[in-house]
């Protein structure tokens, strides 16, 4: 079958005296049938190139399957008198929430079990299922849950009554995926976040158990459309902090939870630049904020006197404080230091650093953990060491390993082994590197490598454990993250040097990494493949268009490839929310900068890599004709006989399918596509 050729209309964009063509406009309008048919054809092609690889998919996604574990229980969270714990059976596409009434984590085996949410259930006669927010009220007996069955960001709040199972009639939709939705302290009323015509979380309302949702009190609404809404629970439980955000400005409001109808009470009015977040610790609020500190310093004021602020510790350069975690007992504090993650103890006035072993790894504190807890959850992995949980005694400051999750199969991680290097920017800027491969990789010479990169919103890529990568291992495959700028691994100048006017720097960063594992005998171009999805998919396709000699292929998946057209369209969700990260075009400055790097508006007639592209017909964060424009472009103007696909999910939108098998029958295509143009054998043996 031969690729399918989108026909051209012409569509001349015309601003600061420049004209971008755009033939392929018109690909933008789903509900013309033409547009469909050829999103099919697309489809029918890419089964038709995967055809011949579907033995190389079967194996890869069995050996992914085989690495699936029996059972994967989670470590119960203290929350009041019960644990809370999900688990996934071997068998299940979902997880299964779950709690344990009990004195002590010591008793917890012994205490029978209470589903509180089975998604598997849920997921019944459904294609696609993401629920996303869960919140139990104070008294444990009712769930709010955040449900979507379409893949866009606009979910329903449900409520379920644990006792006796059954759904009220509370129902309440449009409700933004993520932080929106908490409970007062009563349990009588929930706070929620909706959502505008372009899907921004705008609005926050006041729900009454048991009312008409037509009868909801609007509290606030945030009208500035560079800003978004979103609401939070402090660790004690006793506020509730209602938060605009832009890229750039912060602005918090707060209400008592046990005060529901009380107004909003404003802690700082927003200016530009200023970043603040704030959690309530005893007596006294925590504001950590970026005013007068790059890297965050944290204050603190007491609550009948929010403009009186202390330093609670000195401020350093070299951190990057970016989470508080206050418990009864003790203050902990998430950032960064020295590129990797990091979690201090207050003592005393300053901040001790929690010891690990590796050099490289990445560590968090678990959310949803009781404010009077004694113990505090800390999770953590590397490249190497699978999730590992461990319980920090706040009165000794001594942890101990609660779990490792578990890994179904044969696995000796001495046989592998992780490193970090570094590549040399064409600034000087020094790039870091994780890297992970099974020992005897480069014993022959040059390997075959995937080299991934996200590098927008000060986003990180931090080192993790991945067991379905070690099929994929054992075939020889070494698999590199390169820690662009754009991400905030090195601290927030790594984020400003890596967005707006320095956007260049994240594509070029990659660049010297390819060239850097090139050099030091990791790889060669023929058996290079670069990867990165959403903001990576740019990053990717930037690439393409700038040194694709470098790779043998390119994966971007549901990719931002349009830039200049999308950012100035306000009527697609995000846009005006996503100046700050990328500049406003209708700025000329920001226009031709904006311009200059953006993937469909540089596609050239030269070569180009083999590029295994995809996109979901309902994603509201990157329009699917975003890369169907691409693809059209790619066919059009390329001069290689390479092969691109373009595979579209008609049923899902950013994430993809939902359900864990999905997820790895999508990567075993991906990795059978990039297995064969790298020339590796993509037959996989089984664990023992």
């Amino acid at each position: 079958m031969k690729p399918p050729i989108a026909k051209r209309i012409p569509h001349p964009h015309e601003l600061h005296g420049d004209v971008r063509e755009d033939d392929y406009y018109w690909l933008k309008d789903r509900n013309n049938p033409e547009v469909i048919n050829y999103l099919e054809e697309e489809n029918q092609y890419f089964d038709d190139v995967m055809r011949p690889l579907a033995e190389q998919t079967d194996q890869i996604y069995q050996s992914m399957v085989d690495r699936v574990p029996d059972s994967e229980v989670k470590v119960p969270v203290q929350n009041g008198q019960y644990f809370y714990y999900s688990r996934l059976e071997k068998d299940k596409q979902y997880p299964i929430y779950a709690r344990k009434q009990a004195a002590s984590r010591e008793l917890v085996d012994e205490a029978s079990e209470e589903v509180v949410l089975d998604l598997n259930e849920l997921a019944e006669d459904s294609d696609y299922l993401s629920v996303t927010v869960q919140r139990m009220s104070t008294d444990h007996n009712r769930l709010a849950f955040l449900e979507n069955r379409d893949g866009t960001d606009r979910y329903t709040i449900h409520i379920k009554d644990i006792e006796t199972g059954e759904l009220l009639p509370d129902r309440i939709s449009d409700v933004f995926l993520y932080g929106s939705m908490e409970w007062s302290r009563c349990g009588d009323y929930i706070f929620y976040i909706t959502v505008d015509e372009n899907q921004r979380p705008c609005r926050l309302w006041r729900h009454r158990l048991g009312s008409d949702v037509k009868s909801d009190e609007l509290v606030y609404e945030e009208k500035d459309e560079t800003f978004t809404l979103y609401v939070s629970k402090s660790q004690s439980g006793k506020f509730i902090f209602v938060y605009s955000h832009s890229k750039t400005s912060s602005e918090i409001r707060m209400l008592d939870a046990d005060a529901p109808s009380s107004p909003l009470q404003l802690l700082d009015a927003r200016r530009d630049g200023i970043l603040y977040d704030v959690e309530h610790w005893g007596d006294d609020l925590l504001i950590l904020t970026n005013e007068n500190a790059l890297n965050f310093q944290l204050l603190r004021c007491p609550l009948d006197d929010i403009r009186s602020r202390v330093n609670v510790i000195a401020y350093s350069e070299n951190r990057y404080l970016q989470g508080v975690y206050p418990f009864r007992d003790k203050l902990l504090v998430s950032g960064r230091e020295n590129g990797l993650t990091q979690i201090w103890v207050l003592q005393d006035g300053e901040l001790n650093p929690i010891e690990w072993d590796e050099s490289l790894y990445t560590v968090s504190v678990l959310s949803d953990q009781s404010y009077e807890t004694t113990e505090v959850l800390l999770q953590y992995e590397s490249l190497l060491t699978p999730k590992t949980t461990y319980g920090l005694n706040l009165s000794t400051g001594v942890k101990h390993k609660l779990q490792v999750a578990s890994v179904s199969g044969e696995y000796d991680r001495s046989s592998y082994r992780q490193e970090q290097l570094w590549a040399v920017a064409e600034d000087g800027v020094n790039v870091p590197m994780t890297v992970v491969y099974r020992e005897d990789a480069l014993d022959e010479g040059p390997a075959p490598l995937i080299l991934y990169g996200y590098g927008s919103y000060g986003a990180n890529s931090d080192p993790h454990f991945d067991p379905y990568r070690l099929p994929l291992l054992d075939k020889g495959i070494i698999f590199v993250t390169a820690q662009v700028r754009g991400g905030s691994e090195m601290g927030r100048s790594w984020y400003e040097d890596g967005k707006m006017e320095h956007k260049r720097n994240t594509f070029t960063d990659f660049i010297a990494a390819a060239k850097h594992l090139i050099e030091q005998g990791y790889t060669t171009p023929n058996q290079m493949a670069a990867r990165g999805g959403s903001a990576g998919g740019l990053l990717v396709g930037a690439v393409a268009n700038l040194a694709g000699n470098l790779f043998k292929a390119v994966v971007p998946a549901v990719p931002f490839v349009d830039v200049v057209t999308t950012m100035l369209d306000t009527t697609i969700p995000l846009t005006t929310l996503e100046w700050d990260e990328w500049g406003n075009p209708q700025n000329r400055e920001d226009y031709f900068y904006m311009k200059s790097y953006s993937p469909y508006d540089n596609v050239e007639a030269k070569d180009y890599p083999h590029m295994y592209i995809t996109t979901g017909i309902n994603d509201p964060r990157v329009g699917y004709w975003e890369p169907a424009k691409w693809v059209a472009r790619l066919r059009a103007l390329k001069t290689d006989d390479n092969v691109v696909v373009l595979k579209t999910n008609m049923g899902a939108g950013h994430f993809g399918k939902s359900g864990r098998f999905n997820h790895l029958k999508e990567a075993a295509e991906c990795y059978a596509f990039v297995l064969d143009k790298l020339g590796v054998n993509a037959e996989v043996t089984s664990p023992r």
